[in-house]
């Protein structure tokens, strides 16, 4: 396959990965917002995690699935691109709705669709780039997907902030208790949605299939037995490598949900010394997210290109672990900081690791992975992702009740360790050079 596709330059790659942009605004829309929204609208603080299940769940039954399929799609506008278009168009009309939702059962309801939108993108995505790479391109191409992504979320942490600074009253809210700032930010990210997604496929198309992949698609089986049939052989004929990156990620993903879902009722109390989501205090604590999370995206932004030399130097697997042992410290500090600039310095070392999750994980694994399965394997490797947020979801509410004191700031510590296990999990990754 090798000898068909072009070298692409950096300029290529970045126009091919532009539509991440989008994809990863929207998830950022919902890491620095959804626990405030469900907060907004009635929920506990102890309940938040089985709120935020919609994410993981069906990651779990999207993602392996729409891998499968897009391996033995075949359209004339190619095997990857018919999902994305349809997935971002359905992330577009779902992040229009959210700042709307009346009940909390409304918004829990329609993040369900959100995320089973932005899996059906993202998936199909990642392969793609496999697809449309050389190997020797492959860091180049993940750690440029990283780089959008820490892009994409920087800006969707800080366009409350933006706004406020703009002339819109951070009190104002609509209807239904919601800022009207955060209206604003999901309306934003409904465009870029659909539009960077559409970009992407303009400017870089998929290549056209051989004659012999063409064939080989063609005599697969289809229908729902058959890519069920492959997800269950991909997983028993599973590389090495990649059973063993389910340690690591199992730590990993715990620890950023523990983060992402308790940052703002943390802050709320270590910073403003409130717990009450109706008060000016914790709105300044969600805008202090938004600044925070801005500001380790943008790092995590400028970090994805700093890392290239590191990882051809020293390989991503090592330079993986020391930029987990690195957040898992800062996050173990993030309590005691009671300064808001000072803030800024753990945010370092979390967005060194939010560039590396992002990229080096997908390095090792492009590299030990049949190019004709790129697609189901990559659906797998994101269930490395969704079953430890699932769990974590599951059992976190109990951890959080009986061995964390019910403090929000406590799990960011609890965090903080699990992220130093999964860098020592790291090392014992065994991948080709």
């Amino acid at each position: 396959m090798t000898f068909r596709k072009p070298h692409l330059s950096l300029w290529q790659i970045l126009q091919m990965n532009f539509g991440f942009f989008g994809i990863q605004y929207s998830f950022g829309l919902q890491q620095a917002n959804m626990s405030p929204i469900y907060q907004y609208l009635g929920a506990e603080e102890a309940n938040l995690p089985f709120l935020w299940l919609a994410g993981p769940v069906t990651g779990l039954l999207v993602q392996p699935l729409i891998g499968a399929m897009s391996d033995r799609t075949l359209s004339r506008w190619g095997r990857r691109t018919p999902y994305f278009l349809i997935g971002a168009l359905m992330c577009s009309i779902c992040l229009l709705f959210m700042p709307f939702s009346p009940t909390l059962w409304f918004a829990a309801s329609l993040l369900w669709i959100l995320d089973a939108a932005n899996n059906v993108t993202m998936e199909p995505y990642r392969a793609y780039v496999s697809d449309r790479l050389n190997r020797d391109q492959h860091a180049v191409g993940f750690l440029t997907q990283s780089a959008f992504t820490g892009l994409a979320q920087t800006f969707a942490y800080l366009t409350p902030t933006l706004l406020f600074l703009w002339g819109i009253d951070k009190d104002a809210v609509n209807s239904s208790n919601i800022p009207q700032l955060t209206v604003i930010a999901f309306m934003i990210g409904a465009v870029f949605s659909i539009t960077t997604v559409a970009w992407s496929v303009k400017s870089t198309p998929e290549l056209p299939l051989t004659p012999q992949e063409i064939e080989h698609i063609k005599s697969q089986k289809t229908g729902w037995l058959a890519t069920l049939s492959e997800i269950a052989s991909a997983i028993r004929d599973m590389p090495q490598t990649m059973r063993q990156l389910w340690w690591m990620k199992l730590f990993q993903w715990y620890a950023m949900m523990c983060y992402w879902i308790y940052i703002v009722p943390a802050l709320a109390l270590s910073i403003f010394g409130t717990r009450d989501p109706n008060t000016t205090e914790f709105r300044d604590a969600s805008l202090l997210n938004g600044q925070i999370g801005g500001f380790y995206n943008f790092v995590a932004f400028i970090a994805a290109f700093a890392l290239m030399p590191l990882i051809r130097r020293w390989g991503p697997k090592y330079v993986h672990a020391l930029c987990l042992l690195l957040a898992g410290i800062s996050m173990m500090l993030l309590p005691s900081i009671q300064d808001k600039w000072l803030l800024l310095v753990p945010m370092v070392g979390i967005g060194m690791a939010w560039a590396s999750i992002m990229g080096n994980p997908y390095i090792l694994l492009a590299g030990s992975i049949p190019q004709e399965r790129a697609g189901v394997y990559m659906g797998i490797f994101n269930m490395f992702i969704v079953l430890p947020m699932i769990f974590q979801m599951i059992t976190l509410p109990f951890i959080y009740k009986h061995w964390l004191g019910a403090n929000p700031t406590n799990v960011l510590v609890f965090a903080g360790v699990l992220m130093c296990i999964a860098a020592a999990l790291t090392l014992r990754v065994k991948s080709k050079a």
